[in-house]
């Protein structure tokens, strides 16, 4: 590919000249085995990853949902790529400079520009997932005055395995997708955190995932846990490089609240999509869940959902504990040739839970955007409540499609649905070009004020790049 034509559209499609180890290509049990030696992980881990392999071995791909792509070859992939350094604890000044291009602070310092007052906290600790590894990880020290880990869940499989063991796979069993299952078998990093009880987390935590090898699948775990009356907030980003070739992500997050506790988990997702004729762009097939475990514990999941050629995802909570709450909070928008069947499960199993649902689709050229949910009140879910909002705007002659699935075993639950498919209003577009905007300003002008609802859930401190982002991704959608 000819980088120096790349569409102004995606800044972060270039790749990174950087030496690295590439394990061959091909899926077997050696192959698992093969990561888990390079990670010198013990025993236990290596007959779970096992155990997964096998399992995903008798299962078949699933091709149920609104996306249309070309099998993958799972043979032709590479499991592991690691950039190669000249001592153990070193990094490539390459990925420094990668990192600098992106805006992703990887040194300290650099987080800590503009502020005087020793005391005073940074905004944001950051764990980064080059390829196959965590290449730094920030703050830890801070954290740890406060008892909270944050670290590469390789790491904390050698530093608090006994947490690891404990929770790893209880949210998400390694056999409940064929994603996941894969995932199982052949993650190779990602991010731990543990908040203990009592403890709200003084910064932001972010993870920024970047592919930059052809031919290699990224396959990272995240492992969050909110011990009883903690509090944490967290985002990741992602990028790859503007490749022909497609590539595969499919992580697995897990996610579990104990008694009065609250994760926020913001996600803006900005893999490569491909060109306008469809060529190359990540495959994104992720599974992600948490549990509400605790009474009166809250999770809030908050997407924006711009990249990725094919977008496979549904952020869901299990409300175990009475008087829990789960939120979901998505924009996703669909370009070109982009396909993504995104949206959320809600099962409610404990007494007086409460869910929202508020989804954005946006969709224009020859996309499909699709949202697919699932409500489920159990029959022991007394006083339960949902609200769920789908509203889905076009801005030619696009496909957008909701497809909500409700389930209620329980007479007292109260369910209330909504959806929404509209096109840009005419009137609001020569309205704003009477006060000097053109057709594309004021395309900006109406959809971030339809996104609006969903920007304000993000952090502060990303909300101006989800709408930036956002802004970038409209180009082309006029005309």
């Amino acid at each position: 590919m000819d980088y120096s034509k790349l569409k102004k559209d995606y800044k972060e499609g270039f790749s990174t000249d950087v030496e690295s180890f590439v394990i061959e290509k091909g899926l077997s049990e050696d192959t698992v085995k093969k990561i888990s030696e390079l990670k010198e992980e013990p025993e236990w881990l290596l007959e779970f990853r096992l155990k997964a392999f096998r399992k995903w071995q008798t299962m078949t791909e699933p091709f149920w949902s609104t996306i249309d792509y070309k099998p993958i070859d799972y043979q032709s992939i590479s499991y592991y790529s690691e950039p190669k350094s000249r001592t153990k604890d070193e990094i490539p000044q390459e990925i420094f400079d990668t990192m600098e291009k992106l805006g992703v602070p990887m040194h300290e310092r650099d987080a800590l520009l503009g502020i005087k007052d020793e005391n005073k906290i940074p905004a944001v600790a950051i764990d980064v997932v080059f390829d196959s590894v965590s290449v730094a990880t920030t703050f830890k020290k801070e954290l740890q005055k406060h008892g909270i880990i944050f670290s590469s869940i390789s790491e904390a499989v050698k530093e608090h395995p006994e947490l690891v063991k404990k929770y790893l796979g209880t949210v998400i069993p390694s056999g409940d997708n064929f994603f996941a299952c894969l995932n199982s078998a052949v993650f190779t990093d990602g991010t731990f955190v543990y908040i203990p009880p009592g403890v709200s987390c003084p910064m932001e935590l972010n993870t920024y995932f970047r592919i930059n090898e052809k031919n290699t699948g990224q396959f990272e775990r995240t492992l969050i846990i909110a011990d009883a009356k903690s509090k944490v907030s967290y985002l990741e980003g992602c990028t790859a490089p503007a490749y022909d070739e497609n590539q595969l992500h499919a992580a697995c997050v897990e996610l579990i609240a104990h008694e009065e506790a609250d994760i926020k988990y913001s996600t803006v997702q900005n893999w490569y999509p491909g060109d306008e004729n469809g060529v190359g762009g990540v495959y994104n097939f992720v599974t992600k869940r948490g549990i509400c475990k605790g009474d009166n514990s809250r999770i809030s999941w908050t997407q924006v959902e711009t990249g990725s050629a094919k977008t496979w995802k549904y952020p869901s909570v299990i409300l175990k504990g009475d008087n829990s709450v789960g939120e979901f909070y998505s924009v996703a928008v669909t370009k070109n040739k982009q396909e993504a069947d995104t949206g959320t499960k809600m099962l409610h199993v404990g007494k007086n839970t409460k869910s929202t649902i508020i989804s954005k689709g946006i969709s224009f050229g020859d996309s499909v955007n699709t949202y697919r949910g699932q409500v489920r009140f159990n029959k022991r879910a007394d006083g339960s409540r949902n609200y769920t909002r789908c509203d889905s705007l076009m801005l030619d002659n696009s496909t957008a499609q909701t497809i909500p699935v409700i389930q209620d075993l329980n007479k007292s639950s109260i369910l209330e649905h909504e959806a929404t498919t509209s096109k840009l209003s005419e009137e609001q577009l020569e309205y704003l070009a009477t006060r000097g905007c053109d057709e594309d300003t004021g395309t900006k002008i109406l959809v971030n004020g339809f996104c609006k609802e969903i920007f304000q859930k993000l952090p502060l401190e990303f909300a101006a790049e989800a709408k930036q982002l956002m802004d970038v991704s409209l180009e082309g959608a006029v005309g």
